[in-house]
């Protein structure tokens, strides 16, 4: 092995001295570089995964208020049916009302007429009995005078 050593020309000294320079090397790269990279990247690890749970926390509260949304739509569609339905049935009570109270005006007005009319027949029964009893005083003074 000696031979080899001096063959290839491996000066012990030199490969000592350079095994502690990489030792130094290594421990100054490791203490300056490598913690400190290794810091970063721990940190943005863990920042990428606090993102990935905010989203899937965000997901699931998305898919949430998708279901309450739903649920107060469909509440609100309920509502909106029966508030609509009792407008229904009040305009239908009032048409009721209006019908009834349109009724009692046309018979109101049908006796008023009646009532007129009957005013009316009296009235002209009246003036035509006035013009008997006048064509009869007429006809009988013509009568008286001729003869």
């Amino acid at each position: 092995m000696e031979q080899l050593i001096d063959v290839f020309g491996i000066d012990w000294k030199l490969l000592i001295a350079q095994v502690v320079n990489f030792l130094i090397l290594l421990g100054v790269l490791s203490y300056f570089l490598y913690r400190p990279v290794m810091k970063v990247l721990s940190e943005r690890r863990d920042f990428i995964e606090k993102g990935v749970r905010d989203a899937e926390a965000a997901s699931h509260q998305l898919t949430t208020a998708s279901a309450e949304a739903t649920t107060i739509v469909s509440g609100a569609n309920k509502d909106a049916d029966a508030i609509v339905a009792r407008a229904k049935e009040e305009a239908a009570k009032e048409r009721a009302a209006e019908l009834r109270i349109a009724g009692e005006r046309a018979e109101a007005l049908v006796r008023e007429a009646q009532m007129e009319a009957d005013e009316a027949k009296r009235r002209a029964l009246k003036d035509a009995e006035k013009e008997i009893a006048q064509s009869a005083v007429l006809a009988a003074e013509r009568i008286l005078r001729s003869k």
